[in-house]
């Protein structure tokens, strides 16, 4: 396999670069995460329940979907100058949209829209960041996604704090307002951006690897397979946390979004501190362990019910890593197709997280209404929001288990990276 020439970044574009990144990443966590605090408020607003959610949340993850499977082939025609600033563009004019939502059709709309900025932003800045980390390459990645973890950790509280809010006669700013305002920070990146030489992909196309032999790589599969898993354990958490405490174990707003900033603190410092163990030991091992705490601690968590919500924040630090990690490992293993694999791996990736948001929303709804008819009301929503944590915590497992079977299939093959 070719490997590019590794040319270092040209210094007047570095302190630049940067700020792109690490901000991109800061207004990306802030966009993906301020949605726990307001999906309870959106379904008393327009009436709808747990199926509906999980449809949303699979419409949105289509709008991802989509800026993944473009948005590679885009920058490498366009730059990626064009492409960052079209991403934060997007995501700010969502905000727009959604504020002015009257009903849920309207609203699913707008917030595709933000998921097509997000999709566009997940590509541009993986590819720019494998271009300039060129070295350590392990901590960079797991440092720039540490400003993810960082805006995550403060996101739900201040979602929460925001949507309560008064102004103009004691009006509410609402779950509504509040994406207005998160969302229009998305321009502050923009500045660094448009002012930034950012690197151009410098792999000629006789040099470049083609997305059909990469396709036929078996180990791209087991990239893109673990990948999936890590990233719905990550997400699931993320979007229902919120409301599986505050509908399950009636916390308040509040108490439930500051325990999902708990787990992005653990998420954060996860993603500041385990990028030097993962350099040390080595990218796959990072994975094994790492998810496979995630996925343990999800199970336990949801078993042992409110005394064991804590351990949610455990899985936020076994989870941390293995996004970073992964893209580290692409960025080593396929130097000379970086933008194929990138695209391709997000983009199937992409398809399991519509999938499994679907999934979930059904595993959720069918349980809730089987054991209402058993137990009553309450207690069949907290068994069915139980069931689908005990899956989201099987899909960690499963991001462990498969890892080690790339493990041993890379050892043998004296390929370990």
């Amino acid at each position: 396999m070719q490997t590019l020439p590794q040319t270092q970044p040209v210094k007047k574009y570095i302190p630049l670069s940067f700020f792109v990144i690490f901000l991109g990443y800061l207004v990306f966590g802030l966009s993906e995460n301020i949605k726990g605090p307001a999906i309870p408020q959106m379904q008393i607003d327009y009436g709808i329940d747990e199926l509906q959610v999980g449809f949303l949340l699979a419409i949105n993850s289509i709008g991802f979907l989509i800026a993944c499977s473009f948005t590679g082939a885009f920058s490498s025609k366009a730059g990626i100058k064009l492409t960052s600033l079209l991403a934060f563009g997007m995501m700010a004019l969502s905000g727009v949209f959604i504020y002015y939502s009257s009903n849920f059709a309207v609203f699913s709309v707008s917030y595709f829209i933000m998921y097509l900025g997000n999709g566009m932003l997940e590509i541009a800045l993986a590819i720019l960041a494998a271009r300039i980390f060129t070295k350590n390459t392990g901590f960079m990645m797991n440092l720039s996604h540490f400003f993810y973890g960082l805006s995550s950790t403060a996101a739900p509280l201040m979602a929460a704090g925001l949507m309560g809010v008064t102004f103009f006669e004691g009006r509410e700013l609402g779950w509504q307002g509040m994406y207005l305002l998160m969302l229009s920070l998305c321009i502050i990146p923009m500045i660094p951006a448009f002012f930034s030489t950012l690197p151009v992909d410098k792999t000629t196309s006789h040099e470049r690897l083609p997305i059909k032999m990469f396709l036929k790589d078996r180990v791209a599969w087991f990239i893109i397979i673990i990948l999936s898993f890590g990233v719905i354990l990550e997400l699931s958490i993320a979007g229902w946390l919120v409301n599986f405490l505050e509908r399950s174990f009636q916390w308040s707003s509040t108490a439930a979004s500051g325990m999902l900033s708990i787990f992005f603190l653990c998420f954060m410092v996860g993603r500041l501190l385990l990028g030097f163990v993962t350099d040390k030991i080595g990218f796959m091992i990072s994975i094994i362990v790492f998810s496979g705490l995630a996925g343990i601690t999800t199970i336990l968590a949801t078993l042992f019910g409110p005394s064991g919500v804590w351990l949610y924040a455990a899985a936020g630090f076994g989870i941390a890593p293995v996004y970073p990690t992964v893209m580290a490992l692409i960025a080593k293993r396929y130097p000379t197709g970086l933008d194929a694999a990138i695209t391709v791996t997000v983009t199937v990736m992409g398809i399991v997280v519509v999938i499994s948001n679907l999934f979930l929303g059904a595993l959720i709804e069918f349980f809730k209404r089987w054991f209402t008819s058993l137990l009553g009301a309450e207690m069949g929503l907290m068994r069915g929001f139980q069931a689908g944590f005990i899956f989201i915590g099987v899909c960690g497992v499963l991001c462990s288990v498969f890892s080690i079977i790339l493990y041993r299939y890379l050892k043998k093959r004296n390929e370990v990276l």
